[in-house]
This record gives C-alpha cells, structure tokens and sequence, in this order.
C-alpha cells in the first residue's frame, strides 16, 4: 500500500515542479493561495475526515475584522489578512452633520401614508452593504468608516499571534458586494518574503518577521457596481505578477519582488475580474495565464508580450484556472457556464481552433475554483451545492450536478488530499467525498460561523477560516 502511495505522490512532485517552477514545493508549507500544485491538491497530507466543534479541533482562534482571505503557512507559521473597521474619533463625531429634528404631524386615516417627514413611505433599499447604495446585489458608494488593513503571524502549532503589522488605515474609496469584504486576497510567500496585496490600499513587501521591505501604491480600482477587490498576487521567477482589471483601462503589472520596482505593464481589454493568474512553465518560457471574460491570454512572465489568447468564458471571471503537463483548465459560471481544456503550447488567437480539447456548457462555477486530482476536474455548479466531475483529458462526464446535502451555497474552493475531496459550505457544513470517479460521501461535518474563505491543508492539519476565527483541525489534537 505505501509503495502504491509513493508512485501516486512522485509524479505529482514531478509535476508540481514543471508547470510551476517559481513554487516553494514543501510538505509542511502552503505559499500561495491554491496550494503547492496550484491545483487545490496536496501530496502527502493526512488531514482528518471528520471534525465539529468539539472534536478533532487542535486550536481555534479569533480573527480581529473581516476577510475572505485564504490564509498561506510557511513551516510554523500561517500568515492572514484582514480588514477591521475602526471606531469613529471623537472629533470625527463631534464635528458630523446633526439630524434634522423630527416634527410630529398628524396621521391621515386613510389613502397613502405619509411619514413623520411628510414624505411618501419607501421601500427599504436592500442594496450594498448595511443596506445602502444601488440596485439590489450591488455594492453601492464606498463606506464612512475608516479601517485598519492588517497582516497577522500566527503560530501554527498553537494559533497565538506571533506578530501583525497595520498596512495601512483609511477609508476605502469604494464599498463591496454584500458578501465580499477588503481583505480577500492572499499574500503569497518564497520562504524568505511575504508579498501582500490589499490592492487600492497598496501592495507590500516583509520579511517573515513583520519588518516591511517595500510598498508601492499602484492607484485605486474602480470595480464593477463597487463589488470589491479580490485577486492575489502571484510569483513568476524574480517578478511579482499583480492583476489590475477594473472599469478603467486594466493591466497586468509585474514589479521587482525585492525592490517593488515595475518592470513591466501590459494593458488588457478587459472589465473588473476577480481571478488570480497562473503561472507556467512551458518550452522553457515562464507564462502567466489570466482567464477573462473577453478573452483568455497568455503573457510571457518576462516581459508581458502576448503569447495566446482563447474566447468562450462568460462574465465576471473569479475562478483561477488550473494546470496540468499538457492543458490549462478554465472554467466561469455567471450568465451562462463555460468549461475549456486548452494546450498549454498554444500560439496566437487559438479561438474556435484544435488547440481547445475539448469544452461544456454546463455545470461551471461562479465563485470557487475547480480542483484537479490526476485526470479528474471537479467543480461545483454555479454558488449552488452541486458536484461534477470531468474526464481532464477527454472532457468525458464522470458524474454530473450530484447534491452535495446539507450545503446551500458554496464560496470556498475544493481541495483533495489522501484520497479526499474537501468541499466547504457556506453555512458552515462540509463534506468529505471520495476522491474518485463515482460520487461517494464519506463524511458530513458543522462548525458553528459561515465559511467563505478556501481552506488549508498542511500536513495532518485542516486550516478552516469561518467569518470570525480561524481552526486547526487536525486528529493530534
């Protein structure tokens, strides 16, 4: 059994280092947001299958604010964002616009009512946060509070702040989508440097001690509707790849990790997205794969020159692709659903052409990334508690939108390890499926605050960041 464990886990090694060779590929690390394959699985971890707040739970700790934000483990410690909305000074309340007074009138006994304004009633605006701003869904102006923008070091064996540091404290130009927040990016980190994107509010560099290197504030997004801010930024051998997309001329950006110098900037004709790219290594050449809604594109790491570029995703991409030896896998879910397996050795506009394998209509995420465990692609349906799994290689449908029960939405992105497909729900329940070609659950597991953030597996620990704390799951506990 352990030497058919070891011809399982080699060529996954094998693979992790040719198709993503600026990663730190360690058993006992997690340096970007998807993983040490960037495909959401992990070689050689032991995580449990079940798990409540009262068992298997090795730790659970209270996040100070708000974030969506995967956190990143390297060796002892994981590292985590988070935006905390910070108290009005008293100055600031002192000095704010008092409220009209409130005269009293008589109330008619019939027709339309009219309030104690004389105004007509109104139906309660239901859209952005705290229920302000435009259409229902939409995330409205940008908020009236200031907030403090912080990076957190924690001990892994234990969960005790190690160190933190205030990026930044404003008021943020734009507010978010209801169900988004500030801080849902992730740092990512080479074991000597930890980069992090908050985005408008900047983009930083420390050492993994909490002193900063560099900062370089590149402007303020202005994203669709003010839904918010949400990709990651990535590694490409010296560079520091960040996305820019937004409702003004967007780009992909490439700074110097050890200096926060920019190299290069491509522009895009693209709207807001929330996808993070991928990064590959193919013919010797270092591509930086970004899915799109007017175009997939590939862009040399080196200098950001187009390489190639695919149509066929649908509107607002928040998915990362994923990679294997011979494709990239991309995937979209709103307005429509959209699946491409398209070579990796692709030149030009390879639209409509035999470089895409194979492609669906059906069954795509909107918000969480598929996962990619050997020639199996598994995805959820939209935000909805449905699973599918692809043939990578064929397109072949192994199973297709099975219920996932007691799951109602689902944000989080899958990951596999041991054999195990982790998939993450909203409300706080989580299933524990075979890894395989039939649809099989093994495990149904409740904590007790949302998830929306993807989870974490480092070793035999299960890192789970719900709406206020972060879990250490793990059968030592």
């Amino acid at each position: 059994m352990k030497d058919c464990l070891n011809r399982t886990l080699l060529p996954l090694a094998i693979l992790a280092l040719s198709v993503a060779p600026n990663l730190i590929f360690a058993g006992d690390s997690w340096t970007n947001w998807r993983g040490p394959t960037q495909n959401g699985t992990v070689p050689g971890a032991k995580p449990p299958t079940e798990w409540s707040e009262d068992k298997n739970v090795k730790w659970k700790v209270k996040v100070p604010g708000s974030g969506l934000a995967t956190p990143i483990v390297w060796k002892d410690r994981i590292f985590l964002l988070s935006a905390i909305e910070q108290a009005p000074k008293v100055s600031d309340q002192e000095n704010a616009p008092k409220p009209p007074p409130v005269v009293e009138r008589p109330r008619p006994r019939g027709g339309n009512v009219a309030n104690s304004n004389g105004d007509r009633p109104r139906r309660p605006n239901r859209g952005g946060p705290g229920g302000r701003g435009g259409p229902r869904g939409q995330g409205g102006p940008g908020p009236q509070k200031e907030h403090a923008f912080q990076i957190l070091a924690l001990n892994r064996d234990s969960g005790e702040v190690i160190w933190s540091q205030t990026a930044r404290k404003e008021t943020p130009h734009e507010g978010h989508h209801p169900t988004h927040g500030f801080a849902s990016g992730s740092p990512v980190t080479d074991g000597q440097h930890l980069w992090v994107s908050f985005g408008s509010r900047g983009i930083f560099c420390y050492d993994l001690n909490g002193a900063v290197v560099w900062e370089n504030d590149l402007g303020n997004l202005r994203t669709r509707n003010g839904f918010g801010e949400g990709t990651s930024p990535v590694i490409a051998g010296n560079s520091l790849l960040v996305l820019w997309d937004q409702e003004a001329q967007s780009y992909l950006i490439a700074l110097d990790k050890k200096t926060g110098k920019e190299l290069w900037r491509t522009e895009r004709d693209e709207p807001t997205s929330w996808t993070t790219p991928v990064v590959v290594e193919v013919d010797g050449i270092s591509q930086a794969i970004v899915a799109g809604a007017n175009k997939t594109r590939s862009y040399d790491t080196q200098n950001g020159q187009l390489i190639w570029e695919a149509a066929g995703l649908t509107a607002n991409i928040i998915p990362t692709p994923v990679v294997d030896d011979e494709f990239v896998y991309l995937v979209s879910g709103y307005k429509g659903r959209s699946v491409q397996a398209i070579d990796l050795g692709s030149k030009g506009d390879v639209t409509d052409s035999a470089s895409i394998a194979w492609s669906a209509l059906h069954s795509a995420p909107y918000v969480a990334s598929p996962v990619l465990s050997g020639n199996r692609l598994f995805m959820n349906k939209g935000n909805d508690a449905y699973l599918t799994c692809f043939n990578a290689k064929t397109g072949e449908v192994f199973f297709q939108d099975e219920t996932l029960e007691g799951i109602r939405g689902i944000y989080a992105s899958p990951i596999s390890a041991n054999g195990h497909l982790y998939v993450l729900g909203k409300e706080g329940v989580s299933l524990v499926l075979k890894d395989s070609e039939t649809f099989e659950i093994v495990s149904k597991n409740q904590l007790d605050d949302p998830i929306d953030a993807s989870p974490v597996i480092v070793g035999n620990d299960l890192l789970i960041r719900t709406h206020t704390h972060l879990y250490c799951i793990s059968e030592d506990s």
